[in-house]
C-alpha cells in the first residue's frame, strides 16, 4: 500500500493525534499531504523505503512533539523550516543521505548528535564539520602499474621477511639447539 493511500484514509477519518507507521517496508516519496494532519503529534516513518525529500509541508505540523524519519533513504536540502516546530521534544533523521546546514537556533538546536548521524553531506556546529570545509571526498584512483608494483612488493617482502626467520631459527637451533 503506498504511504499517499494510507495518508489519505486517515484524512477521511478523525484527525490522527498519533501516526506511527515505522518498520513497515513503506516506499515511495512521503506525501506533501501529510502537511494536513494538523492535529499530529508523533510522526513516526523510521525504518522504511522512503526516498526523495523532506517535504516542506511537514512544516505545518505546529504541534509534532515527536519526528523520526530515520533510517530511510531521504535526500535533499536539510528543511530549514523543520526549526519553526517549537514543540518538538523528540527528533531523529539519522541514517538517510541529507545535506545542507543544521540550523544552530530553535529547537533543532537542542538535540544530540545521534539524531543527524549518518548523514555525511550534512554540516554546522552539532556536528562539528563546518559547513564551508564540506565537499565530495575525493576518489583514490591507483593506476594498473602502481597497483602491480604494490603487489610484487607486498610479496617480495613477505618472501624476503619469511626466509630471514627461517634462517633466523637455523642459526639459532645450531648454536643452542
Amino acid at each position: 500500500m503506498s504511504s499517499l493511500v494510507i495518508v489519505r484514509n486517515f484524512m477521511n477519518e478523525a484527525w490522527p493525534k498519533v501516526l506511527k507507521l515505522d518498520k513497515n517496508k513503506l516506499t515511495g516519496a512521503i506525501p506533501q499531504e501529510i502537511g494536513h494532519l494538523k492535529e499530529l503529534l508523533c510522526l513516526n516513518l523510521s525504518f522504511n523505503n522512503f526516498y526523495g525529500e523532506i517535504p516542506q509541508s511537514i512544516c505545518n505540523l505546529m504541534n509534532l512533539q515527536m519526528l523520526d524519519l530515520s533510517n530511510n533513504h531521504l535526500t535533499g536540502e536539510f528543511p530549514v523550516a523543520l526549526e519553526i516546530l517549537h514543540f518538538l521534544s523528540e527528533f531523529n533523521i539519522s541514517n538517510n543521505n541529507l545535506e545542507g546546514p543544521i540550523p544552530t537556533t530553535g529547537q533543532l538546536s537542542t538535540f544530540r548528535t545521534s539524531s543527524f548521524h549518518g548523514n555525511p553531506k550534512l554540516c554546522g556546529s552539532l556536528l562539528i564539520r563546518d559547513c564551508s570545509l564540506v565537499e565530495e571526498a575525493p576518489v583514490y584512483i591507483i593506476p594498473a602499474r602502481e597497483y602491480r608494483m604494490k603487489v610484487i612488493f607486498s610479496i617480495a617482502f613477505g618472501l624476503f621477511f619469511g626466509v630471514g626467520v627461517l634462517y633466523d631459527q637455523l642459526v639459532l637451533f645450531r648454536y643452542f639447539g
